[in-house]
């Protein structure tokens, strides 16, 4: 498989998989930076936090929501959750999803991106 390291402002993705079926990538967050708001159309992705401690919104019943992410949790964000993920601590994950890689809406991004 073609492996693919994409730096983005917060800190690294690497994409380790993409076929028709699915997907899984590697996200390296570093402390105090954030991902956007964000939700998918079709995109249906659960994550796994294999290092650091991740502050996660989450949309809850229309409601978002915080939760706190210690190494060794997963959660999952089904398509049309508004999520974001914001470092505590440097952190490795795992993310594991259909294949509609570009398929993001970003409500708020601290970096400027569309």
């Amino acid at each position: 498989p073609m492996i693919r390291g994409i730096p983005k402002p917060w800190g690294e993705e690497i994409i380790f998989a993409h076929t028709e079926r699915y997907a899984g990538k590697i996200l390296n967050i570093r402390r105090g930076e954030s991902l956007s708001l964000q939700y998918h159309e079709r995109k249906d992705e659960t994550i796994y936090l294999y290092r650091g401690t991740l502050k996660v919104i989450l949309e809850v019943d229309g409601r978002l929501e915080e939760r706190l992410l210690e190494a060794g949790e997963a959660l999952r964000f089904p398509p049309r959750t508004r999520h974001r993920m914001e470092a505590l601590a440097d952190c490795a994950l795992f993310e594991v999803s259909t294949p509609e890689l570009d398929d993001v809406v970003r409500l708020e991004d601290l970096y400027g991106r569309a």
